[in-house]
């Protein structure tokens, strides 16, 4: 796994787990690694991994069974599609709000560029 400087490793390793369950490659009730396990694929110290781990269980997203390992919750997909929402909606729109202002890009031309419509009067520029 790569990782990406300003933001925590433990928080990128809960994103890449995320996007297991909204992927559906992790489903409810699914076994997920050990955190040993975890810790040697990515290449971390067991401790951030267990950090990880300690953040998804608050967010009730996995959760432990004592003996036997950590499981995705059988609500996990509901759970991580609510915490990314809220994510996106306050780490991610703001900014993008921003630019959109200040370089006059309308939602009507976010529409067409979604929609697969050429829009040179927002390409010409480039």
């Amino acid at each position: 796994m790569k990782f990406i400087k300003p933001k925590a490793i433990y928080m990128q390793i809960a994103d890449y787990l995320c996007e297991q369950i909204l992927a559906a490659e992790l489903k409810g009730g699914d076994r997920i690694q050990s955190v040993r396990e975890m810790a040697a694929q990515v290449e971390v110290n067991p401790n951030t991994v267990a950090r990880t781990f300690t953040y998804l269980q608050e967010q009730e997203i996995i959760f432990n069974k004592r003996g036997v390992g950590y499981f995705v919750a059988d609500d996990a997909l509901q759970k991580t599609k609510a915490l990314k929402k809220t994510a996106f909606i306050k780490q991610f729109l703001p900014e993008v709000f921003k630019l959109m202002e200040l370089l006059e890009i309308s939602f009507e031309d976010l529409k067409k560029l979604k929609d697969g419509e050429l829009y040179n009067g927002l390409m010409k520029d480039n």
